[in-house]
């Protein structure tokens, strides 16, 4: 049943780290994509400026997640050590952080203060 299970579980993560990678370059490449366009139209630099790190924050944050699940995946269910559940906490622990922080700087208040 091992048998089946590993290479499953590894091809599944693996895909989910590719739409990881996926998302975050695809987010950059819009966002970057819509700040020259918006520069050649001559528009706010600030504004342009502000809406690039949104989108960037956006896109990274939510590819975080994604290499998040692909991590505990392939931890849970093809190599399962003492080792390597160490490096998922320490891994997940610091993308946990980077979320934070972006969500943060994105929204300017902390995820549980209240929408005021």
């Amino acid at each position: 049943m091992n048998d089946l299970i590993a290479p499953t579980a590894l091809w599944c993560a693996t895909i989910i780290e590719a739409i990881g990678i996926g998302t975050i370059t695809l987010f950059a490449l819009y966002a970057l994509f819509n700040a020259i366009i918006r520069m050649i139209r001559k528009e706010d630099s600030d504004s342009i400026f502000q809406e690039l790190r949104q989108s960037l924050g956006r896109g990274i944050l939510l590819g975080l997640e994604f290499l998040i699940a692909s991590d505990i995946i392939y931890t849970v269910a093809v190599e399962l050590t003492f080792e390597t559940i160490g490096v998922l906490g320490i891994v997940v622990l610091i993308r946990t952080f980077l979320s934070l922080t972006l969500e943060v700087e994105m929204s300017g208040k902390w995820p549980w203060q209240n929408n005021q």
